[in-house]
């Protein structure tokens, strides 16, 4: 028997990753606005999110939270990670006992400091929870380039199973058991991009983007491992795959984010014209308040904060990187 799937969220990758899923069994879009459901319906394509990109016929969307839940078998679960409990809190009248949910978001709810699997287990207790993330550039997926992505629950014979739901021609999905390991490192790796994206905006060299890169990956994995996850996650799909992806392309949101603020504009001006979420400007907060809590150091994750939230500039965030004094790499910064 076909598992049925829906996906709640037409963004990017959301609409994405139900194209892929589509090809393998029925799916299921949910649109927040109705307009966007029909432009998928009746033509296949979601020109707000992936222009020329065309979708799956077989695709079905619908702008009725209850007709795409009620007869899931899966959910995936592809809205931005401060709104996650609340649409989760309506999913709740209508989703049957025991299917399983799917994050993709790559943040951490605000308030709370909780992972998008722990905020889905707080609101639906009754289900399991896992994570669909890695290097995934929606536009670059669309396309039929390769790429690879990682399904990770605590239960394995449910992440195989769903492996087959999301596994398609040239976009691989491998499983991993350490969910925390793989949430963590897609929201921790968007300060870096921001970082990175800073260098970019200030046009200080390909060296200086290697070197922020390469010690914001021993940064997250430092805090990540404090908070339990697993170091060799990190190294893999889900750690260092999504963070070299985010920091170095032009369709990332967070390294655009921290490339505009490099340039010298303002984070309101820049989230304004935005009409996707960069999670790592919320997520920056976060992570500074876990390092705390943690007792992990963050230099890179402090200087990014200060320019969000700070009224510092990208160009005091590199001075104060650049005036660390150099210590050995086997020693956190």
């Amino acid at each position: 028997m076909q598992l049925r799937v829906s996906v709640l969220g037409a963004g990017s990758f959301g609409t994405t990753v139900a194209h892929l899923a589509t090809h393998n069994t029925p799916t299921t879009l949910w649109c927040r606005r109705t307009e966007a459901a029909e432009e998928v319906n009746a033509q296949h394509t979601n020109s707000r999110y992936l222009p020329d990109y065309p979708l799956s016929p077989r695709l079905r969307a619908t702008d009725s939270l209850e007709k795409a839940v009620r007869d899931a078998d899966v959910l995936v679960m592809g809205v931005p990670s401060h709104g996650m409990r609340d649409v989760l809190a309506d999913v709740a009248r209508y989703i049957r006992p025991w299917v399983p949910v799917v994050s993709l978001a790559k943040g951490l709810e605000p308030e709370s400091h909780l992972r998008m699997t722990q905020v889905i287990r707080e609101v639906l207790p009754e289900h399991r929870a896992g994570v669909l993330t890695g290097p995934n550039l929606a536009k670059e997926i669309m396309a039929g380039f390769a790429a690879a992505s990682v399904i990770s629950f605590e239960d394995p014979d449910v992440a195989r199973q769903l492996q087959s739901v999301f596994h398609l021609g040239v976009f691989r999905v491998y499983t991993n058991r350490d969910v925390v390991g793989c949430e963590l490192g897609g929201a921790l790796k968007n300060v870096i991009a921001i970082a990175t994206g800073m260098g970019d905006g200030l046009g200080v060299g390909d060296n200086t983007r290697s070197a922020v890169i390469t010690r914001g990956l021993a940064e997250l994995t430092r805090l990540g491992v404090a908070m339990g996850g697993q170091p060799g996650t990190f190294a893999g799909l889900a750690g260092m795959g999504d963070l070299i992806a985010t920091c170095t392309s032009r369709q990332s949101r967070n390294r655009h984010v921290g490339e505009e603020l490099g340039k010298g504009r303002s984070i309101d001006e820049i989230i304004a014209d935005m009409n996707q979420v960069a999670e790592g400007v919320k997520t920056t907060r976060v992570v500074m308040e876990l390092g705390a809590k943690f007792d992990v150091d963050l230099p890179i994750t402090r200087e990014v904060h200060g320019v969000l939230y700070e009224g510092r500039t990208a160009l005091d965030a590199y001075r104060g990187l650049t005036r660390r004094g150099p210590g050995s790499e086997d020693d956190p910064d």
